[in-house]
């Protein structure tokens, strides 16, 4: 008897098994993992820094060095490489193995930078060390651009930073956004050499001078706790903030002389 007719004559039978192999399908479906594409990429880890003024090979022996020293021979890594540029800027790419847990392997990366912080320059340790997943290419590549040219590059670089990363950021499994082209706003201070070789400064206490007039300093209170029986109100009072007009930086005493002059 052919196994056709076998299951003609036994109707009941024949969707038992029907059903019993569509519930074992579904549980394959939930529990067996489906991808497109296999992966076949090393996933990265990308540790970022910035060293104002110095060039690639200070970069290099004071920032790169040693934290690939303390970073080599984490768990799962494959290799390390690095990029040093003039601007101060240095990206360590740590490439690990395939199938890898990105989590783990980017919190294993932290705790290597953490070792190595302090041996940075303070600079450095001020501006921060980032430690983020990363890939090897971009994924997407987005233009921004004025139709009839009416912003130029930096209004849209800062339109983006401001109003469109943070949307992005939040999509699941996008790890980093990189921004080329255009600047943030800031202010820029240009100075003269032979100007501060004449006047005996340096470029140490043109920035010492900036960071200790240009503050956020606590006001206090007008009427505060313990006061006097008659006093019914309590002020907080606010000064100025940091600078953010030119007139105000031009203003910064950066050296005071015995006999006055500044």
């Amino acid at each position: 008897m052919s196994s056709d007719i076998f299951f003609v004559r036994r109707p009941t039978l024949a969707i038992v098994i029907a059903i019993v192999s569509v519930i074992l399908g579904l549980v394959a479906l939930i529990r067996l993992p489906i991808s497109q594409y296999p992966e076949v990429v090393p996933p990265e880890i990308v540790v970022n820094s910035v060293y104002n003024g110095a060039d690639s090979v200070s970069v290099e022996q004071s920032v790169t060095t040693p934290l690939e020293q303390k970073i080599n021979g984490v768990d799962n890594m494959i290799y390390v490489r690095s990029i040093n540029a003039n601007d101060g800027t240095s990206a360590i790419r740590i490439s690990f193995e395939v199938g890898s847990d990105m989590d783990m392997s980017n919190v294993l990366v932290q705790n290597r930078v953490s070792e190595a912080l302090p041996t940075l320059p303070e600079d450095v340790k001020r501006l921060g060390v980032t430690v983020k997943k990363s890939l090897s290419f971009p994924l997407v590549l987005v233009t921004l651009r004025s139709p009839n040219s009416t912003y130029d590059s930096n209004f849209l670089s800062n339109y983006a930073s401001i109003n469109i990363n943070d949307s992005l950021s939040r999509i699941p499994g996008i790890g980093q956004l990189t921004l080329f082209g255009g600047s943030d706003y800031a202010m820029r201070l240009w100075v003269s050499p032979q100007k501060l070789a004449n006047l005996g400064i340096t470029v140490g206490d043109i920035v010492k001078a900036v960071q200790s007039q240009n503050v956020i300093a606590p006001g206090g209170q007008i009427g505060g706790p313990p006061a006097p029986e008659n006093v019914d109100s309590t002020y907080n009072v606010k000064l100025s903030s940091r600078y953010t007009k030119p007139e105000e930086f031009e203003n910064i005493i950066v050296k005071s002389n015995e006999d006055g002059s500044m």
